[in-house]
């Protein structure tokens, strides 16, 4: 895609810029213009005191009015504040639009981050009653949080963004890829992205395509991708959130798709939302998407959400609350199918180049220390510690038990005091998984004090316990690798 093709022309690009940073147009300017109680305000959609702030009206108080607080503002101050871009070369591109006695925001122009900006449509929540495009391009929404937060942000050489949309992830991976390519089903939405690309002064190749099609025989060592991943009937009405495929299946594809996408060591990352099915295993059905990629997988689930409160989600989402015949069909579809829920979470997946890769499909709904990127990043460094070892290794490493672990027991006070009916280990930071344990795992745990290598802390055990070590260190064994897995007790380097 030529970079020409955008909603402004490279020199209209430039001028834009040179006008929002000559306003201090920016988070941190925004930010230092209302006040930290205005800037909350706005974060939730209260814009009372942001125009109480901005009442003068010189370049950088109306580009707030216009593109933050979605005000209609004189064309004479919207003039003055994008000098020196025009105004005629504004309305050609969209950026902003007539709208009663003035101009207002044709487009969602975000400050984001440090000094980035992004261009997406105006959405729907900003003009009540006004339905969205059919490719109408999303900002920056929870979901793309989401992903972004959950991206492993090591250095590499090439990075694809599957269905970049207003191009929000390409930004974040060009701080860590040397070479970014980008693509989308969506015209409409590679001209925001092809934008919003220039309008930071960065370079993408640019494809247009459904899915892998554009970069089919191609390998990249980043893959990170918020496709249309919303389930349904198949229905399309909204690009963004709508793959054409039934049900849940755009999960698996990508799946399917992974292994001839990545390097050796490549990793890919992907937003998905799966089925609950009655009478069947979310988890397993899950897992079935990686039989045969030869792939390491860590799937979690986030949010489950019921087939009633999925739909008025999603049709809130592009405006169709007054569409009971489309919330009827949809409701149908799951009740044919048998859906009681429907999960959504993160697919992360690695091309390790081993013959047993590992798969692991769970739930983790609770808080997690940010950036999930890390924590990703760090499982994966886990499984490869753990297959390098095998069973040897493992009784021959020593371990210790991972800063801050706790130890939580539930009693219940009886005639003789106190009996203890639940013993659980809880990580307070990290994933902050939490562990119900047997007295022998406790005392595993307990003694995890980096001396000992496993296999004497094992003798030890089984000794105080009258049991056979070469037993215990064969049921140990599961047991030790899963808490390693877990990150609730590391390997102490020799």
């Amino acid at each position: 895609m030529d970079r020409h093709d955008m909603l402004l022309s490279p020199a209209g690009v430039d001028a834009l810029r040179t006008a929002l940073t000559r306003a201090g147009f920016t988070a941190n300017g925004i930010a230092d213009r209302l006040g930290p109680q205005a800037t909350g305000a706005v974060a939730r959609n209260d814009f009372r005191a942001a125009l109480r702030a901005t009442e003068d009206r010189d370049p950088l108080a109306t580009l707030i009015r216009v593109f933050i607080c979605d005000q209609t503002e004189p064309e004479p101050a919207v003039a003055a504040a994008l000098a020196p871009l025009t105004v005629e070369e504004a309305l050609a591109g969209g950026l902003v639009e007539r709208h009663g006695d003035g101009l207002r925001a044709g487009v969602d122009l975000e400050p984001y981050g440090d000094d980035w900006f992004v261009l997406a449509d105006v959405p729907a929540s900003a003009r009540p009653g006004r339905p969205l495009h059919a490719q109408h391009v999303l900002g920056i929404g929870g979901a793309t949080q989401t992903l972004i937060g959950a991206t492993v942000r090591r250095p590499v050489e090439t990075a694809l963004d599957l269905g970049t949309g207003s191009g929000v992830q390409a930004l974040h991976l060009s701080t860590h890829a040397r070479r970014i390519t980008v693509t989308d089903v969506s015209e409409r939405a590679l001209r925001f992205a092809a934008t919003t690309a220039a309008l930071n002064g960065q370079d993408w190749e640019l494809l247009r395509g459904d899915l892998v099609a554009p970069v089919a025989g191609r390998h990249f060592d980043l893959v990170v991708s918020n496709p249309p991943f919303v389930v349904g009937p198949g229905t399309t009405t909204h690009v963004y959130r709508d793959s054409g495929r039934v049900g849940d299946a755009i999960g698996a594809e990508l799946a399917a798709a992974a292994p001839h996408l990545l390097t050796e060591g490549g990793t890919m990352q992907y937003l998905a939302n799966w089925v609950h099915v009655t009478g069947e295993d979310w988890a397993e059905r899950v897992t079935g998407w990686f039989a045969g990629t030869g792939l390491d997988a860590w799937v979690i689930q986030r949010e489950v959400a019921d087939p009633m409160a999925y739909v008025n989600l999603w049709l809130t989402d592009v405006g169709e609350t007054a569409d009971p015949q489309r919330m009827a069909a949809w409701l149908d579809w799951f009740d044919a199918h048998k859906v009681e829920a429907i999960g959504f979470g993160i697919v992360s997946l690695r091309r390790a180049g081993h013959d047993e890769p590992v798969v692991r499909v769970e739930d983790l709904r609770q808080r997690v220390e940010p950036p999930l990127g890390d924590r990703v990043a760090e499982w994966f460094d886990r499984q490869d510690w753990l297959r390098a070892r095998g069973a040897d290794g493992l009784l021959a490493a020593r371990y210790r038990a991972a800063d801050g672990l706790q130890l939580r027991q539930e009693a219940t006070m009886g005639e003789e005091g106190w009996a203890v009916d639940r013993q659980v280990l809880a990580m307070p930071h990290g994933l902050r998984w939490s562990e119900e344990i047997d007295p022998l795992v406790l005392a595993l745990v307990g003694g995890a004090d980096g001396r000992l290598p496993l296999r004497d802390q094992l003798a030890l055990l089984a000794a105080a316990h009258d049991v056979a070590p070469d037993e215990l260190a064969e049921a140990a064994g599961p047991i030790v690798a899963h808490l390693v897995e877990r990150g609730l007790i590391e390997p102490v380097a020799d």
